[in-house]
């Protein structure tokens, strides 16, 4: 049955500000890849597609990962399930180790892989864990919060791996794989204390058998045989995909499109955290906004139209025009994966499990949508790859105006 949260707002305080550490943890690890293609792009003189293997081989694991994770998580429970993700991260970061001393791209894209495969495990825990922890009505504004410390952590990783990995000298040549040993011993380090201190912190177990929908909705749910039966959770899912893939493309790619543009490493390496900037104004406004003055299926609505409208200008436009409204997309799809999931699991009951790992599966966008975006850039032009996000837009606004209403097929 649907999730619930404990009756008292003063016991899930503690535990969200544990699963927003968690968050920041994400967003570190997960948007240095920005850095990472263009610095590996550069040592090994990759091409546009091969350098987003990076984005591959980190959210391919999604797909891979999504249902044995409900699996771990049935014998670990949720709290030890993060600890051993955390676990599996830290093994994951410390290959580049070895990566960067053997001159292996494969080896550092296994390690990206296994980084993956250890959040996806992380995250089938705690994107339900935010949604479980409070009312419904009100998740989306929870996961704003999250989205706030997953994109300041973002912003830091630009900052601190952009400045290491992507001066102007030094880029070139697999002697500057050196640069990511200490950075990523360090961040080893930081990956094994955090799973200690979630091992033995005082973060609850939740429950998953209580309901808290009306028993008409439940009774709708005990009638469905199948997941695939629920519309609104298989649309959610492919706009969940589409999002994903055009989140990717809007923060992962827009160093290497700055560089193909002629602006210099020390100007495009901070290309990224415009994107990250807009992402952190729209999830405030949305802490602001959603519920209070706007439903989280409007802000969803807005914000594709907003987001249609910025990619005909990045494609409409040159130079620092272009990447300013590839930036501005971060604001305009904030309100997606917020609002995506409350409607999606919306009505599932005792398939909210299921639907949940199905989201997870939905990350793999930013495996395989960057690569056609890449080969798109690599036989096109780096600009008109961006007409991509046009129908991934599409889709989404569709599921916000119609898709998450449908009850049936």
């Amino acid at each position: 049955m649907t999730p619930t949260a404990p009756a008292s707002s003063k016991s899930y305080l503690g535990p969200l500000l544990i699963i927003g550490a968690l968050f920041f943890v994400f967003g570190f690890v997960t948007w240095v890849n920005s850095v990472l293609i263009a610095f590996f792009k550069q040592a090994f003189n990759l091409s546009t597609v091969a350098s987003n293997l990076v984005a591959f081989a980190f959210f391919i694991s999604y797909t891979v990962m999504a249902i044995p994770s409900s699996a771990v998580l049935r014998r670990t429970g949720f709290k030890n399930g993060m600890s051993v993700g955390l676990g599996i991260m830290a093994l994951g970061t410390l290959i580049f180790v070895p990566a960067a001393s053997s001159v292996s791209y494969p080896m550092f894209l296994a390690g990206l892989f296994l980084i993956g495969i250890g959040l996806t495990v992380l995250q089938t825990a705690s994107n339900p864990y935010v949604t479980i922890l409070g009312p419904r009505e009100s998740a989306a504004q929870r996961i704003s919060f999250m989205g706030i410390a997953n994109k300041l952590a973002g912003i830091a990783s630009q900052l601190i791996f952009g400045n290491i990995l992507l001066s102007e000298s030094g880029n070139t040549g697999t002697n500057a794989l050196d640069k990511v040993v200490t950075p990523y011993l360090i961040l080893t380090g930081v990956l094994v204390v955090l799973a200690l201190l979630v091992r033995f912190s005082t973060l609850p177990e939740v429950s998953e058998e209580q309901d808290d929908v009306p028993a008409e909705e439940s009774a709708n749910a005990h009638n469905h045989t199948s997941i695939f039966e629920f519309p609104n959770l298989v649309l959610g899912v492919i706009a969940l995909f589409c999002y994903v893939g055009a989140e990717v493309i809007a923060g992962d790619t827009i160093i290497n499109y700055g560089m193909a543009m002629g602006f210099s490493n020390d100007e495009a390496k901070y290309f990224t955290t415009y994107t990250l900037y807009g992402l952190l104004a729209g999830y405030l406004l949305g802490i602001v906004a959603i519920p209070r003055y706007i439903s989280q299926q409007k802000a969803l609505l807005y914000g594709c139209i907003l987001a249609l409208a910025f990619t005909v200008g990045a494609l409409l436009t040159d130079g620092y025009a272009s990447i300013l409204c590839i930036s501005l997309l971060g604001f305009a799809i904030a309100p997606v994966w917020p609002a995506v999931w409350p409607l999606a699991l919306n009505r599932l009951g005792p398939f909210t499990k299921l639907g949940s790992a199905l989201l997870i599966m939905a990350i793999s966008g930013g495996a395989l949508l960057p690569l056609l975006h890449g080969y798109l850039t690599d036989h096109i032009s780096p600009r008109t790859a961006y007409a991509l996000l046009l129908p991934l837009f599409g889709f989404i606004l569709y599921y916000a105006a119609i898709g998450h209403k449908k009850t049936k097929w």
